[in-house]
């Protein structure tokens, strides 16, 4: 896709750092620099006024993200891309099933009505809960290690979903401002949302987290 929009050697791509680092790599392949802008903290996709602000006059594009089945605000980074003549590219994630999309809304919506030691994810339009992603309250990284090994212990599989940002993994590590980024990365941990899961599945799940509420800061 980059090749095709005539990207290469001397361009500047901006693309997420929290997330998957194929992207990054698939703008070195075409020749061009990534570059990182921040996230937004709701949507996990790319903060547009972050996106802004690291355009310079080698900007050539923007390769948006679609983050865990929430979409990206794609019609303020094309107003965006407008503004300073960039191509906005998408990475889509695979579309499924309408059934299966609904069953995991449906699972979505009870955890969101039932969890309490965790934050929730805010919806929004169009979310299809690909991956069902809270964040756990309390010191960052060292409490949302614990409080997944703790879930897991209670016999409910959970992962965290970026585990380090690429712009500090080598061969992309550069010194820049996220903040957004790192907190997510510190903090989010994605819990079992399929589609299979049973009544009892998700009793299990909301009982397990909130056995571990005791343990950390409430959540308001």
């Amino acid at each position: 896709m980059l090749r095709a929009a005539g990207i290469g050697v001397g361009d500047e791509v901006i693309v997420p750092a929290f997330g998957n680092v194929e992207v990054s790599e698939a703008v070195a392949l075409a020749g061009a620099l990534p570059v990182f802008a921040d996230i937004d903290p709701v949507s996990y996709c790319l903060d547009p006024s972050a996106v802004e602000a690291v355009v310079t006059p080698r900007t050539a594009a923007v390769v948006v993200v679609h983050r865990f089945g929430r979409p990206a605000d794609v019609a303020r980074l094309h107003r965006v891309g407008q503004r300073h003549g960039i191509l906005v590219l998408e990475q889509g994630e695979s579309e499924s099933p309408y059934d299966e999309v609904a069953q995991r809304r449906q699972r979505a919506a009870y955890l969101d009505a039932k969890l309490k030691s965790v934050y929730t994810p805010d919806g929004g339009v169009g979310h299809t809960y690909r991956q069902y992603v809270v964040r756990v309250p309390g010191n960052g990284r060292p409490d949302r290690d614990a409080f997944a090994r703790a879930v897991r212990a209670r016999g409910v599989e959970c992962r965290v979903p970026v585990k380090t940002p690429v712009h500090r993994l080598p061969g992309f590590r550069q010194c820049v401002s996220l903040p957004e980024t790192e907190r997510a990365a510190a903090e989010t941990l994605a819990l079992p949302v399929e589609g299979a899961l049973t009544k009892r599945d998700m009793q299990r799940i909301v009982s397990a987290c909130n056995a571990l509420g005791g343990l950390l800061q409430p959540a308001f």
